[in-house]
């Protein structure tokens, strides 16, 4: 009998999103995994986010696996860093959720072996201490993997950033007003911060119109709307 599955597709970075371990990889990997043993996925859940928020980004899925109408069994990841990388607790907690409306997390992998032990089977009794899952030490010490690795990421990447903020450079996205420049330095290329040709004239002009006094702030927004003041387009991915 075929069952039905939900899929969590999550890269960890925008970049990442866009290399190797792309969304479209993942989905293909889980599409033939589920192929191969009749699973029918009903609903792919993607996350470009990080887990170093207090909410898992993987919860929404969850949340639909809870529903009964939705009628799931499975919930396939390609990897347990794929499904979170809160640690071992916050693994814990979410499996709990899974647990709890009888579906089963699976990744591609196999670590996560799905089969149950009782201790005491052989004596005709099963009590909730006698009942363990033989692959959770294994999965705990993924959860844990995952959770090492985001912390040795984040601290290449954030302390890279303060060292070089701390000298005077600028990192990530110019503020409105501001476009980046590379330039040439002792520590190689690095952006510093030039008045963008068009945005800095709205960016003067709001600082001299308040500065005068004599105008409310609703008064300098409509100025500036007058000048075709526009915020930038973003487009996100």
């Amino acid at each position: 009998m075929s069952k039905n599955a939900v899929a969590a597709i999550r890269v960890s970075t925008e970049k990442q999103g866009r290399d190797g371990d792309s969304p479209e990889a993942q989905k293909e990997q889980i599409e033939r995994y589920a192929a191969a043993r009749g699973i029918s996925i009903k609903q792919f859940f993607v996350f470009l986010e990080s887990a170093s928020k207090d909410q898992q980004p993987v919860q929404p899925a969850i949340d639909y696996c809870k529903n009964p109408k939705n009628d799931i069994q499975l919930f396939i990841i390609k990897s347990i860093d794929r499904f979170t990388r809160g640690g071992s607790h916050a693994y814990g907690e979410l499996t709990a959720q899974l647990d709890h409306c009888k579906v089963k997390l699976v990744d591609i992998y196999g670590v996560i072996s799905g089969e149950e032990v009782n201790t005491l089977d052989h004596l005709g009794f099963e009590y909730k201490w006698s009942k363990y899952s033989p692959s959770k030490k294994s999965e705990i010490l993924e959860a844990e993997r995952a959770k090492d690795e985001l912390r040795d990421i984040m601290s290449r990447i954030i302390g890279a950033e303060i060292r070089y903020t701390q000298m005077g450079y600028w990192m990530r996205r110019p503020p409105f007003g501001y476009v980046s420049e590379k330039v040439e330095t002792k520590q190689g290329k690095r952006c510093i911060l030039k008045p963008h040709p068009v945005e800095s004239k709205f960016v003067i002009q709001m600082f001299e119109l308040n500065a005068k006094g004599n105008l409310h702030d609703d008064e300098i927004v409509e100025r500036l709307n007058g000048m075709g003041f526009r915020t930038r387009v973003r487009r996100p991915r």
